[in-house]
């Protein structure tokens, strides 16, 4: 038993220190950038292309916000402007499909997809749902009513403090990666050396198969449907080292963690808003599932071709 802690304590800390050296640069980048004019800057050009999802110019603010920080800091965002409910909707259907986007992103590369691939998608779903928001959703042109929400007003100013903020905010990300991916690590060790991941791996199979998905790679969406893309990277990582998850099933499982991941907090968040967020977890759950078995459809019908073509030129 002391065997196996020590074993998962020393994978959480290697995982953790892999995925720092990601995150601490790119939150301290993003961070600085928000004291700068560069966030105003992007507001004002993508504000005109608004409408085209039948939101104001001011919805650019949340939507920078949110895809350059958090889901907080774009729901804070949200909250400093007038928006009908129909709006607030539309917003929050998009920041859960793209928020935190650059170290979610960059985080991608350590499980070896790319950072074009995890951007491309997430903007793709959310300016999608936006548009369809627009042409389908009834109603909801009353002006929404918010609940209370706690958000960070502190003042920062000059280059010293901008940056000992930017380094606490990465530090700060750090401490919480380590509070989770380690925990995480220790359970998976228990996991793998009792026996109980392959139990979990044949409950969860009907569902994986549904989405092309082998079930050894269960402990990943698992970890990424409770804690989030960033932080489940780092069982993702290690899943590939111990679980022999191959590449495609690693992909497909990031593929569909990008469109629906840490369910249970970015659904609950929302709920201040004063939207309905059944329909925002559906949208998303939906969305995944779809999007993951198209992609594995294709996929194994490439690989299929490719046997193929390979068998008759071998014949």
């Amino acid at each position: 038993m002391i065997a196996t802690l020590k074993r998962g304590v020393t994978n959480g800390f290697g995982v953790t220190f892999s995925l720092a050296k990601v995150i601490f640069p790119v939150t301290v980048i993003v961070s600085v950038l928000q004291f700068t004019p560069f966030l105003d800057w992007i507001v004002t050009l993508i504000a005109p292309f608004m409408e085209w999802f039948g939101l104001p110019g001011e919805a650019a603010v949340p939507l920078v916000v949110g895809n350059s920080l958090n889901l907080y800091a774009g729901i804070g965002a949200i909250v400093s402007f007038e928006f009908t409910v129909k709006e607030v909707f539309a917003l929050a259907v998009m920041l859960s499909f793209s928020h935190n986007l650059f170290v979610e992103s960059t985080v991608a590369t350590r499980v070896g997809v790319r950072f074009s691939v995890v951007i491309g998608i997430r903007l793709a779903l959310a300016f999608l749902s936006a548009w369809l928001i627009h042409l389908l959703y009834p109603g909801g042109e009353e002006l929404a009513q918010f609940g209370s929400f706690q958000t960070d007003t502190q003042e920062v100013s000059g280059v010293f403090e901008v940056l000992v903020e930017s380094l606490i905010r990465a530090l700060s990300s750090i401490g919480q990666l380590a509070l989770i991916v380690i925990p995480l690590m220790i359970i998976m060790q228990l996991f793998r050396e009792w026996g109980w991941l392959d139990m979990l791996s044949e409950y969860l199979a009907p569902f994986t198969k549904l989405i092309g998905i082998k079930p050894n790679a269960s402990m990943t969406l698992v970890a990424g449907l409770t804690i989030g893309l960033a932080f489940g990277a780092g069982v993702m990582v290690q899943a590939i080292k111990e679980d022999g998850v191959e590449k495609k099933d690693m992909y497909l499982s990031f593929i569909f963690l990008v469109a629906c991941h840490a369910v249970i907090e970015d659904t609950l968040i929302f709920i201040p808003l004063g939207i309905p967020v059944w329909p925002l977890l559906i949208i998303r759950v939906t969305t995944a599932i779809l999007l993951t078995s198209f992609i594995a459809f294709l996929w194994n019908r490439a690989e299929r071709k490719q046997r193929e073509e390979a068998f008759n030129y071998g014949h």
